[in-house]
Order: structure tokens, then C-alpha cells, then sequence
């Protein structure tokens, strides 16, 4: 395996790169205080692709590599967490399920849409009572009825929602069926029955919109089945996966910026007569976190690296998204550290990248669930 980046995607990484220094990172202190994402920067996404990163040109996407998009959506998380969790939510958790899965009707309507950066895609999975288990607690669910589904329940901690022209929502078609019985279907949120709740008010990444939905009594078309019936659970734990290598990038974003901002920071700071930077214990907390950084990143790449290969990928992505948004957490506390006072006040930007990482280690499955994932893997590679 060969993890050095070739020319074309380092071109693409320093275009992503300058794109957001210059449409995204001078805002996200804004972006934090007001709630808004920036949809100037988003509109200008679609030439580079990010808002398509992985759909294919013909319904207006850019096609990349899984490589790729994880180098895209590092730059993103490296400039503002909250446009960086919506974007990645809206390519890996919406416009992928589609593209994967979606009929040639369902792609010709919802990607060229999707794609041109008026809109971004949510996917409704987790509930009021069931997030790490939706297996056993998830409960809205769909029945037949004439030519139509009516769907039930609600769906909580939704990113998007408030943007999106489909969502993509995971349902019981079959409560005897087990894992068999979930499918997913495409629902537009404008359908009668459908209620989008006030955003959640939420520690960070509060420019990206969490919130709730209800649906009662909704009725959609029976072709808005998103693949085969019954399929729905396998499904979700696809999409996961590839989540997970976002989740991981995002997470090596702000880490690198936090980083970024602790060295210069101690470098900068004098205390004892000379930088601070000069303090061994200072040095300890650059060093170690350079090395976490640049190992998360590695994992990264090698999950995505993995998927492109067509390799089975779950275990590394849940390696990969543990580590990097476990480096987030210590390497962001590492920084506001360095700052003293300064770090945990506004003033510095450590502060709300520090309130941005926080979810990466809850979203896509907590560090307990990935552990579980990863330790279930290795178990069964070692049976006796």
C-alpha cells in the first residue's frame, strides 16, 4: 500500500486548501456566534467539487477517490467545523446512499440537485431512544398502503434537515423481521406530515443545524424505496463506515489547526524571561502532538485507501475514526493549555475548535461503539 499522495490529489488538496483560507476560515468565528453557515463560500463550492466529491460527473459531481474527498474534507474541518460537518454529512450521508443505491429516476432528480450547491442532503437515522443501537431501538416506521408508504415516528439529532431537498430516512418495513426488516427511502421534507423542529442548542458546531423530525402520517410513493426492501440495516452500516473515514478527516482538521495555533502560540508567548516554546513541557505537548496528527492522518488514508481498493474497510474506518477524534480531543485540550486564560476565551480561536471537536467522538458511532466494532473484528480474525 502505497500512501504518498500523487500529483493530482496534492493539486487538489492545495486548491481545497486556498478555497478555504480564503471562503471559510476568515468566517467561522461567525459562522459559531451567529448560527448561519456561510452559503456565499457554498455556492462557490461546485467547481471544485465539494458538494459532489464523490458523484459521478454525469449528474454533476466530481467522481473522486475516497482519498480525496477525506484530503477535502480535512482542509474543510481545518477552516471551520461546522461548514466541514455539513458538508461531509451532505456527500457521505446523502449523496452517497444515492448514488450507491438509488434508481436511475432517483439519481436524475435528487444529484443534479444536490450537487449545486443550493441545497445539502441529510440522512435521518438516529432516534429519541436509539442512536448506538438502532438495531433494537429504532422505531418510525413504514407501511404499505395502496400505492404509497405511510411512515411514522421521529428522528432526532438530524444535520441538514433544514437544507435539504430529500432526506434519506432509515424505517421498520417489517417490526418481525430483525436486521431484515429496515429499509431506506427518499422523503422530501416539504411532504404533508413531515415537521423539521427548531435546531438543537448545541455546545459546538453550531453553524451546522441539528434537529429533530416528526412524521405523522406521511405518505410517499412506493418508489421512494432507496434500494431493495429488507436492506435497509446492511445499508446503514455502509454508509457508516465511509462516515467514518469523514468523521476521521474532519477530526485531523481541527487538530491540525489547533495545532497550528498552539506552536505559533508558545512561540509567540513569553513567560520567564523567553518563548515558551523553549519549555520542555511545552515541547512534549508540540511533539507528541505532531506525532498523533500524522499517525491519525495515516489511518485515515489507509481506511480510504482500502475502500478505493474495494478491500473491506470497516474495521480500519472504525481504527481510523477513533484515533483521529481521540488526537482531536487531546491535542485541542493540549492547546487551549498552552494558551492558559487566553485558550478559554473567545478571543482565541482554540476555544470553539475545541467546542467543535467535541462531538467527533460521539457522531458516527461513540469511541465505545467503535472499540466494540474493532474488537469484534479482531476476535473473529484470531477464532480458534
Amino acid at each position: 500500500m502505497d500512501f504518498t499522495l500523487n500529483e493530482e490529489q496534492r493539486l487538489f488538496q492545495r486548491a481545497v486548501r486556498d478555497f478555504c483560507e480564503k471562503e471559510l476560515m476568515p468566517y467561522a468565528a461567525e459562522v459559531d456566534e451567529t448560527g448561519e453557515m456561510r452559503w456565499e463560500a457554498i455556492k462557490k463550492m461546485p467547481p471544485l467539487g465539494l458538494t459532489g466529491l464523490q458523484v459521478p460527473e454525469e449528474y454533476g459531481g466530481a467522481e473522486l477517490d475516497m482519498v480525496s474527498t477525506a484530503i477535502a474534507i480535512e482542509e474543510l474541518g481545518r477552516a471551520c467545523g461546522s461548514t466541514a460537518l455539513s458538508i461531509a454529512a451532505h456527500n457521505g450521508l446523502c449523496c452517497a446512499p444515492i448514488t450507491q443505491w438509488g434508481t436511475e429516476e432517483q439519481k436524475k432528480k435528487y444529484l443534479p440537485v444536490l450537487t449545486t450547491g443550493e441545497h445539502l442532503g441529510s440522512l435521518a437515522l438516529t432516534e429519541p431512544q436509539a442512536g448506538s443501537d438502532l438495531l433494537n431501538g429504532a422505531q418510525t416506521y413504514a407501511v404499505r398502503d395502496g400505492d404509497s408508504w405511510v411512515i411514522n415516528g421521529q428522528k432526532a439529532w438530524i444535520t441538514n434537515v433544514k437544507f435539504a431537498p430529500v432526506i434519506v430516512v432509515l424505517l421498520r418495513t417489517n417490526r418481525e423481521a430483525g436486521a431484515r426488516g429496515f429499509s431506506m427511502m427518499l422523503v422530501e421534507p416539504n411532504t404533508p406530515g413531515v415537521t423539521v423542529h427548531p435546531p438543537e442548542k448545541k455546545m459546538g458546531l453550531k453553524g451546522s443545524p441539528t434537529q429533530m423530525i416528526t412524521f405523522e402520517n406521511v405518505r410517499v410513493p412506493l418508489d421512494s424505496l432507496l434500494g431493495e426492501e429488507g436492506n435497509g440495516f446492511y445499508q446503514t452500516m455502509q454508509t457508516l463506515d465511509s462516515g467514518r473515514i469523514g468523521i476521521g478527516a474532519l477530526s485531523v482538521g481541527l487538530a491540525q489547526i489547533a495545532f497550528e495555533h498552539m506552536v505559533r502560540y508558545a512561540q509567540e508567548r513569553h513567560a520567564f524571561g523567553e518563548p515558551i516554546a523553549n519549555k520542555q513541557a511545552i515541547q512534549w505537548m508540540i511533539a507528541d502532538a505532531a506525532v498523533e496528527i500524522e499517525a491519525a492522518r495515516m489511518l485515515v488514508y489507509k481506511a480510504a485507501w482500502l475502500k478505493d481498493h474495494n478491500e473491506d474497510y470497516t474495521k480500519i474506518a472504525a481504527i481510523a475514526k477513533l484515533k483521529a477524534s481521540e488526537v482531536a480531543e487531546k491535542v485541542c485540550h493540549d492547546a487551549i493549555q498552552i494558551h492558559g486564560s487566553y485558550g478559554y476565551s473567545r478571543e482565541y480561536p482554540v476555544e470553539r475548535i475545541y467546542r467543535d471537536q467535541r462531538l467527533m467522538t460521539i457522531g458516527e458511532g461513540t469511541s465505545e461503539v467503535q472499540r466494540m466494532i474493532i474488537a469484534r473484528r479482531v476476535l473473529k480474525e484470531f477464532a480458534l
